[in-house]
């Protein structure tokens, strides 16, 4: 059996690239974990099924979509048969066989598979140059929307931008700023979830010089909206970082409007310290204009760990 999957706590992006690659390379789409409500906004809207979960590798062939980390992948990933990635992260893992790699830095995987379309390109990734329907334009669109935050996040370029535009006339969408704070809006519902789902709808591990660290990221409206659950998140987060045998855990609260994140510090603070230059307070500090964790935490998180 053949699967394209995204990583594990899909976001919109993941469960997105799975589902519209599928249909073009003709196998089935799949996901490592429940929905977030934005995703299940999404689908709604435009009247798509989600994609079966699995919960293993063996006797599979698979596709990766916007992830090539192991840690973010299936617990026995070397059980299956990786085929081939496609991405828009840097390159996270090695394979014993050569495989179909086809990545770009722009702001979603879903940017990726749409220019492969639109270039009538589809066949150089193994798939087949067929029309791109009206609700899988609309699932490539708000995947961009949700992973550029409307085109505000600085992994934003214009090849996003232009794709956008593209897949909003075939889906018939006439206000792309309109139908994107719909999506915002749909993404900012986590006030109303218990801590722990927040914590877990879009958490990642990254090994940074056989150091484990989790970063985990949520975008809301306004911080204020989740004032009341930040202390119940710390105690969660430092549970976590002990049960789980982290060096270091940030979770990045973005506030969309004020373009920023407040970052939940635990664990190896004076890593996080040394990586941004700044002083943490009671576990979280402010960062202004940082709202991507691949462009603006990863990067200078994994050279501190480099350097140490």
């Amino acid at each position: 059996m053949k699967y394209v999957v995204g990583h594990k706590n899909p976001d919109t992006d993941s469960i997105v690239s799975a589902i519209v690659l599928a249909y073009f390379l003709e196998c089935y789409p799949a996901k490592l974990g429940n929905l977030n409500p934005e995703t299940e906004f999404v689908l709604r809207k435009f009247g798509v099924m989600e994609p079966e979960t699995i919960e293993s590798a063996k006797n599979k062939e698979l596709i990766l979509v916007d992830h090539s980390e192991k840690s973010q992948s299936l617990d026995d990933l070397e059980e299956g048969k990786i085929i081939g990635i496609i991405d828009h992260h840097k390159v996270g893992l090695t394979t014993t066989e050569p495989i179909l790699y086809y990545a770009k830095p722009v702001g979603s995987t879903a940017t990726v598979i749409a220019e492969l379309y639109f270039k009538n390109a589809m066949d150089l990734i193994g798939g087949k140059n067929k029309e791109l329907k009206p609700d899988l334009a609309g699932l490539l669109l708000s995947a961009i929307i949700s992973d550029t935050v409307l085109f505000k996040s600085p992994t934003t370029t214009e090849l996003d931008k232009e794709m956008a535009k593209k897949l909003a006339e075939i889906a018939g969408i006439k206000n792309i700023n309109e139908f994107g704070m719909d999506i915002l809006k749909a993404k900012s519902v986590v006030s109303k979830l218990k801590p722990e789902e927040i914590i877990s709808m879009d958490f990642k591990d990254f090994n940074f010089n056989g150091k484990k660290v989790g970063i985990g990221q949520v975008e809301v409206i306004d911080i204020k909206e989740i004032e009341d659950k930040k202390d119940k998140i710390l105690e969660l987060l430092k549970e976590k970082l002990n049960k789980e045998n982290y060096d270091l855990i940030v979770f990045m609260i973005t506030d969309i409007m004020k373009e920023g994140s407040e970052m939940l510090v635990i664990g190896n603070v004076k890593m996080f310290e040394k990586a941004f230059n700044v002083k943490v307070e009671n576990n979280t500090v402010f960062l202004e204009g940082v709202m991507s964790r691949k462009k603006q935490v990863v990067p200078p998180l994994e050279k501190a760990y480099l350097s140490n």
